[in-house]
C-alpha cells in the first residue's frame, strides 16, 4: 500500500458489483451533469453526485486499457467503500462532504487516523487524483492537436499524484505513459461528436470539478486532513 492508498480491489461480490457500475460508453455529459450536481447554494458538496461524476471518470479511465489500470483499480474500490457507507446504517453523516467530516471528526483525530476505513481517508484519496485528471483533462482542451499526451499526462501526473506515490510507481507510470493514444483518439472516447464538440464540453466540465476540488482542498485542510496516512 502507498501513501495514496493504491491498491488493486480484492476479488468477490463488491468488486464485480464495481466493475459492473463501471461498464458502458463513457460520456463526458453525465460526469458533466454530476460534478454540477455536486455543489449546493451552501457550498456543500453531496455525495452521491460526487460519486456518480467518478464513475464516469473511471469509465473514461477503463476506456484507454491497461495504461490506467492502477489508477482505476483503485478508485473502484475507493467508490465502492464510500458507497457502502452512503447507504449504511448512519447514511444520514454521509449526505455531503461536510456532514462526513463532521462526524468522523467528532469520533477524535487519533481515532480517524486509524481507520484506513474512514470516509475522510477514502475521499482523499480520490481527491488527489481527481486533481490529476482535473490537469489532465484541463491540458487536453488547451492544447494544439500535435501536442504529445504522454507529456500532458506526465506533467499533471507530476503536480498531483507523483508526490504521493513511491518511486517505483512513479517511474512505472510515466513509462505506461508513454503508450498513450493520440489527441484526438482522446477527444474522440468523450463520446460527444466531433474534436470541437468535446473540447467545448470540457470547457464546460473542468470548471465545475476545479470547485468541487476546491471546496474539498479548503475543507480538508482547515482541519488538518490532508495528510491522513
Amino acid at each position: 500500500r502507498t501513501r495514496s492508498g493504491l491498491v488493486a480491489p480484492g476479488c468477490g461480490r463488491r468488486g464485480r458489483r464495481g466493475a459492473m457500475a463501471a461498464t458502458g460508453a463513457f460520456s463526458l455529459r453525465e460526469v458533466l451533469d454530476a460534478f454540477q450536481r455536486c455543489v449546493t447554494e451552501r457550498q456543500e458538496v453531496l455525495l452521491e453526485p460526487y460519486l456518480n461524476g467518478w464513475w464516469g471518470l473511471i469509465r473514461f479511465l477503463q476506456r484507454l486499457g491497461a495504461v490506467f489500470a492502477f489508477i482505476s483499480k483503485d478508485a473502484v474500490a475507493k467508490v465502492e467503500l464510500m458507497e457502502g457507507l452512503c447507504r449504511g446504517s448512519q447514511r444520514e453523516h454521509y449526505v455531503s462532504l461536510q456532514a462526513m467530516v463532521q462526524f468522523e471528526l467528532c469520533r477524535g483525530p487519533g481515532e480517524l487516523r486509524g481507520r484506513p476505513g474512514s470516509g475522510c481517508r477514502t475521499v482523499l484519496r480520490l481527491h488527489r487524483a481527481l486533481l490529476w485528471l482535473q490537469l489532465f483533462l484541463e491540458g487536453l482542451r488547451t492544447s494544439s492537436r500535435n501536442s504529445r499526451t504522454s507529456v500532458i499526462c506526465t506533467d499533471a501526473y507530476n503536480a498531483s499524484l507523483a508526490a504521493h506515490h513511491p518511486w517505483v510507481v512513479r517511474k512505472a507510470a510515466t513509462v505506461a505513459f508513454c503508450a498513450l493514444p493520440c489527441r484526438d483518439t482522446f477527444l474522440e472516447i468523450m463520446n460527444v461528436g466531433p474534436a470541437e464538440e468535446a473540447v467545448a464540453m470540457l470547457g464546460e466540465a473542468i470548471p465545475y470539478i476545479q470547485s468541487v476540488y476546491g471546496i474539498t482542498q479548503e475543507l480538508f485542510a482547515q482541519h488538518k486532513l490532508l495528510d491522513l496516512p
